[in-house]
């Protein structure tokens, strides 16, 4: 004989079962939803002035950021050998190493250069100090130093000075040896691995905002250190110009994700706990967190 009690009993104790089970916590926010969810206050926006339009051959667009407060003489000679007209004249695309570097420049390396151009210029390897607005990130860099963002940048320092770091995207200035530190005639973009060991041996002057995929896709050279080594293969810099010298309804508008929106992105980034993650993973590279950009409409 079936007792009334024990449905009853058996019912109470389900749902008291199901009370005492803790809640299933709430998927994190993904790196993406912290981005759309950044308040305005959270974008700085990036001066005409370091804005440098390109445009190679096949209508390969490239926009890219010139990074004064951390090389000031080169960028200065950046823009006096744009404002001068020299790279539509003189530079083409001479090298595509697979995993590392677009560069271009003269290939003859006899055009001559401006006078105004600053020769050997000691900056784009280190800065004294620490950078202003620095935010350290609490996990080690595999080059010995503290790695942080500052300014929108990433930033590397070792406390008694500090640089930008080799990441994919980045600007840098071709040299020869040694005590040749490059004039900004010859230049580089990372397409592959941050090569790290780069950082202070060879100046790096700004950051591709847009149009990467129109280097990174390119053929690869087939001469030693990726070198196109015919001259069909090379590809002109048809036009170089600064947002700042073009009227304001056609200067493109950028901004850079900034202050303690950037801080909760690059936590969330490295430490993943959104719904598609099973495992956090404890720490990020700074080329793993190069700050958030944004293209925003342009002036009216």
């Amino acid at each position: 004989m079936k007792h009334p009690i024990v449905p009853a009993l058996a019912a109470c104790l389900t749902a008291a079962a199901a009370i005492a089970q803790p809640a299933a916590p709430a998927a994190a926010p993904s790196p993406g939803e912290v981005i759309a969810a950044a308040p305005a206050a959270d974008w700085q926006a990036i001066p005409a002035a370091d804005i440098l339009l390109l445009e190679f051959a096949g209508n390969r667009r490239v926009v890219l950021q010139l990074a004064p407060a951390f090389a000031p003489t080169h960028v200065a000679n950046i823009r006096a050998l744009v404002k001068d007209g020299w790279f539509p004249r003189h530079a083409q695309i001479v090298r595509v190493q697979e995993n590392y570097v677009v560069q271009w420049g003269d290939p003859t390396e006899k055009a001559p250069i401006p006078a105004a151009i600053v020769a050997r210029p000691a900056d784009g390897y280190e800065q004294p100090g620490k950078p202003a607005n620095f935010t350290a990130l609490p996990w080690p860099d595999a080059y010995g130093a503290v790695v942080g963002h500052a300014g929108g940048w990433p930033v590397a320092t070792d406390g008694q000075a500090h640089w930008l770091p080799h990441c994919p995207g980045m600007l840098g200035v071709g040299r020869n040896m040694a005590p040749d530190t490059g004039t900004g005639a010859e230049l580089y973009v990372v397409i592959g691995h941050g090569p790290r060991h780069l950082d202070r041996n060879i100046a790096l002057v700004g950051r591709v905002l847009e149009g990467i995929e129109h280097l990174s896709a390119l053929p690869r050279g087939t001469a030693a250190l990726g070198m196109y080594d015919r001259p069909e293969q090379r590809i002109p810099l048809v036009s170089a110009r600064l947002a700042a010298d073009l009227p304001p309804a056609e200067q493109p508008r950028f901004q850079v994700l900034v202050g303690q929106s950037l801080a909760t992105w690059a936590g969330v980034r490295a430490n993943r706990r959104d719904a598609f993650f099973n495992r956090p993973a404890g720490g990020a590279d700074i080329c793993n967190l190069m700050p958030p950009l944004r293209r925003t409409p342009q002036a009216k």
